[in-house]
């Protein structure tokens, strides 16, 4: 897998590459051979894979490439590219898994054939390192074997350029006649209007005084978008935070229908499968979290016991390899496409009952308002707050900025609470684990260590539960 940084540029057929040799002190610029490529790209008929900014495409001599998207910054556009080997016409197996959320059970098929004409420079810096290459591309979007389309794109790929090096490209470039600003990908040129739409799921702009389904069904898309954007991440196990945002989607989510479910008619989901899911995430998740911890208060350990800590924390990574393969089946079963059909349907279309015509402000405040608990119960407390947080996320636009505060005060209270939780968990966890002698004794030790940040932990949190319970602070939900 490589991470393919870029900032795209447009230019009419009148444009040459400048000559960028000596762009910034010590960089070199090589004129490569010209190339011909011949790409067909893939996807659903209502072209699921490009509206969530993914791309699978077959080119002859590179064979398969799957392009996810990461994020956008300053122009430059960050994705993931996944390269496959195989048959030209057969998508590979294990590119369809890593988008299986948003095929799920739509077929694919050729959408697009381009024809590309490329002319590359390779910029290097010192020793021949490469820092970026730029590539102009006089593309033909083929329809039946005939020309229907020509366009020109300009590409930066940068490799360990910074960004004052593309700058400088890019001004350069645009001196010499190119045109900035457009980051459009080439197959959505090449498919036109229906390729940028927006994906099946996603939350429409509320008006100024929305309807309680209004802003419910804004809330359910958001983390149902959230969930299905992260899938592919999920999967492919290198980014603990996607684990992370995908659980707290299903956690929201799960909360929101709880909390507005007299707005709803009948049961809305599959919640024993919503729930299974936020139960497998959880396993990864919890592992993750504990093993970070562990290897904390392994660091500050005597450095005899540093490595006598080892197999307790091997131990510990089988577990969280053992719960990754327990995610990943979830994930490839019929179950979870089951799920997440469900879900799109349902985030498209929610079956609102009357109640969900009254305006939001009439309807929802009152919805969201928090439960009471008593402060002695600390997982209860932890988890009433978390409910509270979202549901004040949720309201939000009809509320106000005290809403916001507030749901960041019951976050401060989840967070410090949340910690405890981690502790208590990592000294269970500790506690139970099998060894004698020195490996039993550095257990002792972390488990010391781990227990003093929950006591620490829950020191703290009746001052976050003090400003979670100013009566300033509950004014949104009690007019």
């Amino acid at each position: 897998m490589a991470i393919e940084r870029e900032l795209k540029l447009s230019a009419g057929p009148g444009f040459h590459l400048p000559d960028l040799d000596g762009i910034q002190p010590g960089v070199k610029a090589v004129a490569l051979d010209a190339l011909r490529m011949e790409t067909t790209y893939y996807d659903t008929a209502d072209l699921r894979l490009v509206r969530w900014g993914c791309s699978l495409r077959y080119r002859s001599k590179e064979g398969w490439t799957l392009k996810l998207p990461l994020a956008q910054t300053d122009g430059v556009t960050t994705r993931n590219e996944l390269t496959f080997m195989g048959p030209s016409r057969t998508p590979p197996l294990a590119a369809l898994r890593l988008v299986r959320a948003y095929l799920r059970r739509g077929r694919l098929q050729p959408v697009a054939h381009l024809s590309t004409r490329r002319h590359r420079v390779r910029l290097t810096g010192e020793g021949g390192k490469p820092l970026a290459e730029v590539v102009d591309d006089e593309v033909s979007v083929l329809q039946a074997r005939r020309v229907a389309a020509r366009f020109r794109e300009i590409e930066i790929e940068i490799a360990e350029g910074d960004r004052k090096l593309v700058s400088a490209i890019e001004e350069r470039l645009i001196a010499a006649g190119a045109q900035a600003g457009d980051a459009t990908p080439k197959l959505v040129r090449a498919l036109g209007a229906k390729a940028s739409a927006p994906p099946e799921v996603a939350a429409a702009p509320l008006p100024r005084k929305p309807r309680a389904g209004q802003l419910l069904a804004s809330a359910i898309s958001q983390q149902v978008a959230a969930l299905m954007a992260n899938d592919p991440a999920v999967r492919l196990g290198r980014d603990p935070d996607a684990v992370h945002k995908s659980r707290v989607a299903v956690r929201t989510l799960r909360s929101n229908l709880r909390t507005f479910a007299r707005l709803l008619e009948g049961e809305p989901l599959e919640s024993e499968r919503l729930r299974d899911l936020g139960s497998e995430l959880g396993e990864v998740r919890d592992r993750e979290v504990l093993l970070e911890l562990l290897r904390g208060k392994a660091e500050e350990l005597p450095a005899p016991d540093r490595a006598a800590a080892g197999p307790t924390l091997g131990r510990l990574e089988e577990e969280l390899e053992a719960a990754r393969g327990g995610l990943a089946a979830f994930l490839d079963s019929d179950g979870y496409v089951d799920l997440l059909e469900g879900l799109v349907v349902f985030a498209k279309a929610p079956a609102f009952n009357e109640l969900a015509e009254l305006p939001a402000v009439q309807v929802a405040l009152e919805l969201a308002r928090p439960e009471s608990a008593e402060p002695a119960e600390l997982h209860r407390i932890r988890i009433l707050a978390k409910r509270a947080r979202y549901a004040a996320e949720a309201v939000a636009p009809v509320a106000g900025k005290r809403a916001v505060r507030f749901a960041a005060a019951a976050e401060a209270v989840q967070s410090v609470l949340g910690e405890y939780h981690d502790a208590v968990t990592a000294e269970a966890w500790l506690r139970a684990a099998p060894g004698t002698g020195r490996r039993a004794f550095v257990a002792g030790e972390l488990a010391a260590a781990v227990r003093a940040r929950g006591e620490w932990m829950r020191a703290r949190w009746p001052a976050a539960w003090d400003s979670l319970n100013r009566k300033r602070l509950r004014e949104w939900f009690n007019r």
